[in-house]
């Protein structure tokens, strides 16, 4: 059965399947403005492009698999959500993969 909070959760689920790789990298939340940086531009970017397209008529959220929660009467919470949880998971990884590169290749 589907919900208003499945977009949310699968945010969660995402969040902690990354979270191990935390301590594989160079500690990605240990270094929070740095993320902040990272994510930020991104969040404001992709959340501009999404109110223009909403209030354009060319992007929309099926009410009923959304919380009902509006930034600015437009956006959803779980669309700004997701501009901030995958840059994050996606910071983690090259972070994770970046921090045993060394490990993996040939000496010499």
């Amino acid at each position: 059965m589907r919900s208003q909070f499945e977009y949310l959760a699968v945010l969660g689920v995402c969040l902690l399947i990354t979270l191990p790789l935390e301590w594989m990298g160079r500690g990605v939340y240990r270094r929070l403005p740095e993320l902040v940086r990272a994510v930020v531009p991104v969040l404001v970017v992709l959340a501009v492009w999404d109110v223009i397209a909403i209030l354009r008529g060319h992007w929309s959220f099926h009410p009923d698999r959304t919380t009902g929660v509006l930034l600015g009467g437009v956006l959803p919470i779980e669309e700004l959500a997701f501009f901030v949880v995958i840059p994050t998971c996606a910071v983690l990884t090259y972070e994770a993969v970046r921090g045993r590169a060394g490990r993996w290749l040939p000496d010499g």
